[in-house]
């Protein structure tokens, strides 16, 4: 059983499925800034209402960003955290990918860079890049925001990223299906086009 959790911004997922990333439950919710509360309950309940438990956990998934820096730190914990204390497999997911696998027909997903900023992935992209909030001004429709974002920068006709956590699940069944020892739980760290405000360097994921 893996079991996901996807936190790049406000718009909070998680997620449980079968050792060969089949989903089994998903919930997807909006937050302030206190996911830290929230997101650890809500694992347990999805997995009673899948059916398993914390011991049936074979595999970790975890969305790497880019996005919120706090959510990120939050999701990274509690998915370093399980993976730690259970003894399982860990597998970081890049965050915007999994929401556009999770939306077949958007165009682009973007999550919050800083106050006027946003990065953006478009789908067929290999990499996301930095954009400014006059730059999504005329974005396509399908566009994937989470809903805090697309009020702060007036965009309309998006969807949000809530069912990105399933999508994370599958892409860790496979990665974790090609190297059943996972990530190293040391290294692996949230990915960052840029650093956020007041953090070196040394913090910001390279790919």
């Amino acid at each position: 059983m893996i079991l996901a959790v996807e936190s790049a911004s406000t718009d909070l997922s998680v997620a449980v499925a079968d050792a060969d990333g089949s989903l089994l439950a998903q919930d997807g919710w909006s937050v302030g800034p206190r996911q830290a509360h929230e997101l650890l309950p809500r694992l347990q309940a999805l997995l009673q209402r899948a059916g398993g438990s914390l011991d049936a956990v074979t595999g970790i998934g975890v969305g790497l960003g880019p996005g919120s820096f706090t959510g990120l730190r939050v999701g990274m914990s509690v998915a370093k955290g399980l993976a730690f204390a259970l003894g399982r497999p860990l597998a970081g997911v890049p965050s915007l990918a999994a929401w556009l696998e999770s939306e077949p027909e958007a165009a682009a997903a973007v999550s919050r860079a800083g106050a006027r900023e946003a990065y953006l992935l478009i789908r067929g992209d290999d990499e996301p890049r930095v954009v400014d909030r006059e730059q999504l001004a005329d974005t396509r429709a399908g566009l994937m925001a989470p809903a805090e974002l697309a009020e702060a920068f007036g965009l309309t006709d998006t969807v949000q990223p809530l069912g990105a956590a399933a999508a994370v699940a599958f892409a860790a069944a496979r990665l974790l299906s090609a190297d059943p020892a996972g990530a190293d739980l040391d290294r692996l760290e949230p990915v960052y086009v840029r650093a956020p405000r007041g953090i070196g360097p040394s913090a910001v994921g390279a790919r």
